[in-house]
């Protein structure tokens, strides 16, 4: 017998945020005041603009995080299930972690030469994502903007190949969308340097005819993909999409770039190693640091034979590819430490089962309530999304997206201690998370589902 699906009635739902809003307020007195302080001096009132996009009057300023914790200026401690989207993904400053970056402190932080770090860093890089080569970077952005450049040269092509609604961090390339087949910019894309029509080719995931029909152009340098989509819900690739991603990409002359900053939730040599990936680049940002500004970008024999072949060494520093910052000796010293002693086999043994826990918790809490939303699970990290169907690429996905109930789900999280990712529903475990901490969650989910169905007391 199928069920009977419960839809929002939409003025519950704002008389739901007022009162989240109003209790939110009531509850951050201090966060408010330093909120007004800083529109003084930053655009916004915050360091950079997407940090305003939190569910209350004014985001919350934090005094300290610690494992899986924080505490706001206000005295109030939150189960962080964000996790800086992903940054933290080893709980804020583990051990190890500030071992190794305090004593590197005291011995210099970045002086363009290299370190013996360096080498184990790459070492292990090469045994967990198996490519051979290896070039460091501050973030994900810059690791995918270089191994773009790579790519044109190796290829003398110019254009790139993304997924609808795929993340790769601020690339000018990626910020592009599809409108009645054609590429266009994405909504909310700042000042876009040229029209992304002429850099971009942009199909659906998951979509094998279209991205073949794409490919045969022969204009394309690179595919640049996650191997499962993060950014707009999770959106799994269905069986045997990506070795003929792959196949396709040898037939037409386009080189592969597999973008885990997300993905590598999965396990740790990430979706490559856990599904047997065979890219030309593997590009790993923010957590591979802990934390501390780090990124690696790895790639085949072939593409460093052609780079060395084509890099004349007096002109080697003004190629577009890397940067003074770029393998400083403390980034260097914190992912080593990240690397060895933290994003562990053990580490995610634990942070998959918690995920596992954060699934069930949710979908027992939907099955009650009657709703027609549904959770996704990629390793240690999971979503929500407010649609029965699970969406098979990124347009279906975005179209799933509501953001009037988003804002209430995450404001009401926020409210009973609860941190999520603003951006979308996701919630990302790490090696210091709880099982109790997953059940704050669930008290939580439940507890706003049910205000909105009307199993609980009226507002």
């Amino acid at each position: 017998m199928s069920r009977v699906m419960k839809s929002i009635d939409r003025a519950r739902l704002k008389a739901l945020m007022a009162r989240e809003q109003d209790l939110f307020a009531r509850k951050h007195p201090k966060s408010a005041e330093l909120f007004r302080r800083a529109q003084r001096s930053m655009m916004g009132g915050v360091p950079m603009n997407w940090m305003s996009k939190w569910p209350g009057a004014f985001p919350v300023f934090v005094a300290a995080a610690s494992g899986a914790h924080f505490t706001d200026v206000d005295g109030h401690d939150y189960v962080d299930l964000c996790l800086g989207d992903t940054g933290a993904m080893t709980g804020h400053s583990p051990q190890a972690l500030v071992t190794a970056a305090s004593a590197q402190l005291s011995r210099g932080l970045t002086t363009m030469l290299p370190t013996e770090n360096a080498i184990w860093v790459g070492e292990e890089l090469q045994r967990r994502f198996g490519l051979p080569y290896w070039q460091f970077a501050l973030t994900a952005t810059d690791a995918n903007r270089f191994s773009i450049r790579l790519a044109r040269l190796a290829t003398g092509r110019s254009k790139v190949l993304v997924f609808n609604y795929s993340y790769h961090g601020t690339v000018d390339e990626a910020f592009a969308s599809l409108k009645d087949g054609a590429t266009v910019a994405r909504s909310g894309n700042i000042g876009p340097p040229v029209d992304p029509a002429l850099t971009t080719r942009v199909v659906e995931f998951n979509d094998l005819p279209a991205l073949e029909e794409a490919l045969s152009h022969r204009d394309v340098a690179c595919i640049l993909a996650e191997p499962a989509m993060t950014n707009v819900g999770i959106v799994h690739p269905e069986p045997g999409y990506h070795p003929a991603m792959r196949e396709l990409a040898r037939k037409y002359g386009a080189l592969l770039i597999i973008d885990e900053t997300h993905t590598i939730c999965t396990g740790p040599g990430g979706y490559t190693k856990a599904h047997g990936l065979k890219p030309d680049f593997f590009v790993l940002g923010k957590p591979v640091g802990g934390g501390i500004p780090s990124a690696v970008y790895g790639f085949t024999e072939e593409v460093a034979a052609l780079a060395t072949s084509r890099i004349r060494l007096a002109e080697c520093d003004t190629g577009g590819i890397g940067g003074t910052l770029a393998g400083n000796a403390l980034s260097l010293a914190a992912m080593r430490a990240t690397l060895e002693s933290v994003l562990t086999e053990e580490a995610f043994a634990k942070t998959i089962a918690l995920a596992e826990r954060f699934t069930q918790g949710v979908e027992d809490a939907i099955r009650e309530a009657g709703v027609p939303w549904h959770v996704t699970r990629l390793g240690c990290r999971a979503e929500y999304l407010f649609h029965e169907r699970r969406p098979k690429n990124g347009g279906e996905a975005a179209a799933a997206a509501d953001f009037e109930l988003e804002k209430f789900m995450h404001l009401s999280a926020l409210n009973c201690g609860v941190l999520l990712t603003p951006f979308h529903n996701m919630a990302l475990m790490s090696p210091a998370t709880s099982a109790a901490d997953v059940d704050r969650h669930t008290q939580a989910f439940r507890r706003a589902v049910n205000e909105l169905t009307g199993s609980t007391a009226e507002v």
